[in-house]
């Protein structure tokens, strides 16, 4: 298996998440208990504005959501106010618009470019100075946030991500 490959699976499989972060429209600031937690508000903000940083990173630009920081970035806490964020489903278009970007990077790039040094890092947090390593990790990071993704979901009482067949239960 080439690098490549490996890396199109996490982005593959976080897509999916994304598929089911966005069904929550009709719940968004649902909380996964009286113990706090994340909404799929702040899940889906939260990694727009990762995936906007890692155009940053790989470009060299500004972030396209920098000015969502401070609802979704580093150190910001979900609240339960609906004014304080954009419309869900504009947060969610702009987590799929740069998803989108994403794999047309790694598709230009292809498995020979993976090494190549990316345009800038986010300072004092080690690991994104390689394109391959950097988009690897912003897909694992939204794989991360699957767990406190289902948890939203089985709050709202949506099916479960995965049913799987009885087959697949014998096997």
């Amino acid at each position: 298996m080439k690098a490549i490959d490996a890396i199109r699976i996490a982005l593959k499989f976080s897509d999916m998440a994304m598929t089911h972060l966005g069904s929550m429209h009709d719940a968004p600031l649902l909380r996964p208990g009286e113990w706090g937690g994340n909404h799929a508000m702040w899940i889906a903000g939260h990694l727009a504005v990762c995936e906007g940083r890692l155009q940053q990173i790989l470009h060299g630009g500004p972030n396209p959501l920098h000015d969502w920081k401070p609802l979704f970035d580093w150190g910001s806490e979900p609240v339960d106010d609906a004014a304080a964020y954009p419309p869900f489903e504009e947060v969610m278009q702009a987590l799929r618009d740069l998803r989108q970007q994403t794999h047309a990077y790694l598709n230009e790039v292809s498995d020979e470019g993976l090494d190549q040094p990316t345009n800038c890092q986010p300072p004092g947090f080690g690991g994104f100075e390689t394109v391959g390593a950097a988009i690897q990790i912003i897909a694992c990071h939204a794989i991360g946030h699957m767990g406190g993704m289902t948890v939203v979901r089985a709050a709202s009482g949506k099916e479960r991500l995965f049913v799987p067949s009885q087959e697949l239960r014998e096997f």
